[in-house]
């Protein structure tokens, strides 16, 4: 539907199999963009960060993370499809942090993306989700949740060199 334009002028994501359409995006938010943006490329030399693009892992659902970092550059993906996995996917969220919790935090932990971040702009700090797992009473969650304000350090999974200060992914 969406190569037919049927979605042209709307920003929209498949999630579990419905069309939803993405908030749209205040100044603060896309100002963030370019502050994440740059800091993840920092960080994660020779990597590609993907920003606002989607990842294919599960049937059903084409989420568009406000960033995911997969291994390889642009290059190595040309003519594979979207990503099925992402070493790090992050949401800034202010006005989706309900939905980012929620919803994204339990479709990335199916997928088994093993970190999630949460660049919280209500309370101003990162949510590090880390061990996915599939949990037969609570469904699919992630085992460990932490929340980092300034000076706090992140040290990525993937890229455990390249600590991150959480005050580099806030305004």
């Amino acid at each position: 539907m969406a190569d037919l334009g049927f979605f042209e002028g709307h920003r929209v994501e498949l999630i579990e199999g419905e069309i939803v359409e993405m908030a749209a995006m205040k100044d603060l938010h896309a100002v963030m963009m370019g502050i994440v943006a740059h800091t993840l490329e920092q960080a994660f030399r020779g990597c590609w960060v993907r920003s606002q693009l989607p990842l294919s892992f599960i049937k059903d659902n084409e989420p568009e993370p406000d960033f995911a970092v997969v291994a390889g550059s642009p290059r190595d993906h040309l003519g594979k499809g979207h990503p099925k996995t992402a070493m790090l996917v992050i949401e800034v969220a202010d006005t989706t942090l309900r939905f980012d919790r929620g919803t994204k935090a339990a479709l990335y932990a199916r997928a088994n993306i093993a970190e999630y971040w949460i660049v919280n702009l209500v309370d101003m700090c990162v949510e590090v989700h880390r061990e996915p797992k599939v949990d037969a009473i609570f469904g699919c969650r992630y085992m460990s949740i932490t929340k980092l304000c300034p000076p706090a350090t992140i040290m990525p999974l993937a890229k455990p060199d390249a600590p991150i200060a959480v005050a580099d992914l806030l305004p």
